[in-house]
């Protein structure tokens, strides 16, 4: 099961094996052991998220992050070399030229994982959620239900509707907001029809 950030206005995981078309074409795709180990990085993690919301400078990224400016440089560049930002923008600021860095697509597409391998967007997603301050505007629930494989799917359905419903009453001067989903069979076969393989 393939999964994907997408780094415009809300970070979005989607399943690649149920998307709908609307699935947007600009995706970058992980793909060599460089660009997985630089997406597997919780700090570069948060400078993607800083990125999301437009081009940035390392001292903006270290600004917004509140992590030293050797630190935001560091990161920058194993993204930078992976192939993931890249710079859209130089500025002579006070005779110093200003590098403005910017995502090169809209979302990014992990490869499939398998048994065992860390799931790194979503532990980064559950690292986020942890690190929010305490708000009446966090919710955090968990359900357990047996479901059919019929039920599974309608539930699915709705889910991505609701993720789109989402996505269409984000405004860019609004404060952001992170909806994180996992809906997910266990490994419980113990009753009830056996998960699919």
């Amino acid at each position: 099961m393939a999964w994907s950030i997408s780094l415009d206005l809300w970070s979005e995981f989607v399943d690649h094996s149920s998307v709908t078309p609307s699935e947007p074409e600009d995706v970058f795709r992980v793909e060599t052991d460089q660009q997985l180990h630089a997406v597997g990085s919780l700090a570069r993690h948060r400078v993607l998220r800083v990125l999301r919301d437009g081009p940035a400078t390392v001292t903006q990224i270290a600004e917004r992050l509140g992590i030293a400016k050797g630190s935001s440089h560091y990161h920058v560049g194993v993204l930078a070399k992976a192939g993931l930002i890249h710079i859209v923008e130089t500025r002579k600021v006070r005779g110093i030229e200003e590098l403005y860095y910017g995502m090169v697509a809209p979302a990014i597409a992990l490869p499939d994982t398998g048994a065992g391998a860390p799931e790194f967007l979503m532990r980064h997603a559950l690292a986020d959620l942890e690190s929010a301050p305490a708000s009446d505007q966090k919710a955090v629930m968990l359900k357990h239900a047996r479901l059919s494989r019929a039920a599974f799917g309608a539930f699915e359905a709705r889910l991505h509707a609701l993720i789109d419903e989402l996505a269409e009453l984000s405004d860019p001067a609004d404060a952001a907001a992170d909806l994180f989903i996992a809906f997910y069979r266990p490994q419980d076969t113990a009753r009830g029809e056996e998960a699919p393989k």
